[in-house]
């Protein structure tokens, strides 16, 4: 059940654990004020570039179940891992 605060006439505050469905109070039960409820920020914080309802939270090891990660292959860039150009002459053909 939520607890809900509540501003009395002299501005003190309180809170009260009320359900859902309980209509908010218009007088505080200990002292006979009236009170007006305050409305406060949530406890929830969204960041980040967004949130879908398709978003669910992955199992232990990080994935959605059914679903494999996509293996990525490194960049060469090593010069010795490219293969040799045929248009390049060789020792055999310029001896000829």
């Amino acid at each position: 059940m939520p607890v809900y605060t509540y501003r009395r006439e002299d501005g003190t505050l309180f809170d009260v654990r009320q359900s859902f469905s309980d209509d908010a109070l218009t007088e505080d039960p200990s002292t006979g004020q009236k009170v007006v409820r305050v409305v406060q920020n949530t406890g929830v914080i969204f960041k980040g570039s967004g949130f879908y309802t398709t978003d669910a939270k992955g199992s232990r090891n990080g994935k959605r179940s059914g679903e494999s990660k996509p293996e990525s292959k490194p960049a060469v860039t090593d010069s010795a891992s490219k293969p040799a150009e045929s248009a390049a002459p060789t020792a055999s053909a310029a001896a000829d």
